[in-house]
């Protein structure tokens, strides 16, 4: 995609050139791939540092592959309840074992959809799906939609992969297709999002290493970097899809726009409206629906909502200004530690957004 008026703020982009470059000095990652715009184009973009550092040679480029890891959250879950949710096939407030065989007469029936898009769901707080219920796909849907909960629904704000887990199954069951293909029909095809897929990859090329597979003691390239996506077979609502900054600036673009019509996804302004804003009331941490504010902001002044990926990778809108930023980086090639890459990503916000 051609990148518009790019001459317009060279200070800033700059400035967030020279932040990701000293990231790579740090070795917080071996690269980074960033875009900013609105709801029209993206305006500004880079890319720094290299694709592999044992690959000196073959630098990183705007369309570098990622595991996004958590993004899938947003671009395969939270799109596809939502367009389920405008299509009036879901209604976020009914008790799951109200509509949802899989879940009636156990623990799970009491909670709603909202709970789950809120993390206060009270489902047990990680995953562990292998430890618990073996590695068969169907035992594992079985042991986490029946697990007893964590606590009753709506006392807290807990964040757990649970959620989106269960809520993949939820999509499925409404939809009648497995989540990849409800993904890619109902949300990537028609955004033009065609280098956006779960894994695993056949072609590697371009794509971003990450962590070291200790059983290979390579690092892993178009294979999810998250146990449990690969445990499934690469296809699972906690992480497992792969994507390119243009296709996520379609993405946020779409949000902005927010409009619906038969070429285009089922989820639009209603959804995104109702998903970047405070749902949690009084409860601590602010929640949205799977989007919450960016650190150091209050959705009452600042308006800006993020969802970030373990990997290294983040997507924040900013519904009233009608802007969005991506930053897309493998730190996993180095470090599981959040705290550099943290400061990074919020210097850049910053810098990107205000």
């Amino acid at each position: 995609m051609p990148v518009a008026n790019r001459k317009n703020s060279m200070v800033n982009s700059d400035r967030i050139d020279h932040l990701l470059d000293q990231a790579v000095r740090d070795k917080v990652c071996p690269g980074a791939v960033w875009a900013t715009g609105d709801a029209d184009a993206t305006r500004h973009t880079g890319a720094v540092g290299v694709l592999d550092p044992s690959e000196p040679d073959q630098p990183m480029t705007y369309d570098t592959v990622f595991d996004v890891a958590s993004l899938t959250k947003i671009l395969a879950v939270w799109s596809t309840i939502g367009s389920l949710w405008e299509d009036g096939k879901l209604d976020l407030d009914a008790p799951l074992g109200t509509f949802w065989p899989e879940v009636t007469h156990h623990p799970l029936a009491q909670a709603t959809t909202r709970h789950l898009l809120t993390h206060t769901a009270g489902v047990p707080l990680r995953a562990q799906l292998k430890n618990l219920y073996g590695t068969d796909p169907q035992d594992i849907r079985d042991g986490v939609l029946h697990e007893a909960l964590h606590r009753p629904p709506g006392q807290a704000v807990e964040y757990t992969d649970r959620a989106a887990l269960i809520l993949g199954y939820l999509a499925e069951h409404l939809a009648a297709q497995r989540l990849d293909d409800l993904a890619r029909t109902r949300i990537w095809q028609p955004l033009g999002m065609d280098r956006t897929r779960f894994g695993p990859l056949t072609d590697t090329a371009s794509c971003a290493p990450t962590e070291l597979d200790q059983d290979t003691g390579l690092h892993l390239r178009g294979t999810a970097h998250d146990f449990s996506a690969r445990l499934l077979g690469g296809v699972c609502g906690i992480a497992g899809t792969f994507s390119i900054a243009d296709d996520l600036s379609a993405f946020l673009r779409y949000m902005l726009n927010g409009t619906t019509s038969p070429t285009r996804p089922g989820f639009g302004a209603a959804w995104t409206a109702e998903s970047l804003t405070v749902q949690t009331g009084g409860m601590a941490p602010v929640r949205g629906l799977f989007w919450h504010p960016a650190p150091d902001t209050s959705p009452e002044h600042d308006d800006i909502w993020v969802h970030y990926g373990f990997t290294g990778t983040g997507m924040w809108i900013n519904p009233t200004k009608g802007t969005w930023a991506v930053l897309l980086t493998n730190k996993l090639y180095y470090t599981r530690d959040r705290q550099p890459l943290t400061d990074v990503r919020n210097t850049f916000r910053a810098l990107a957004l205000g």
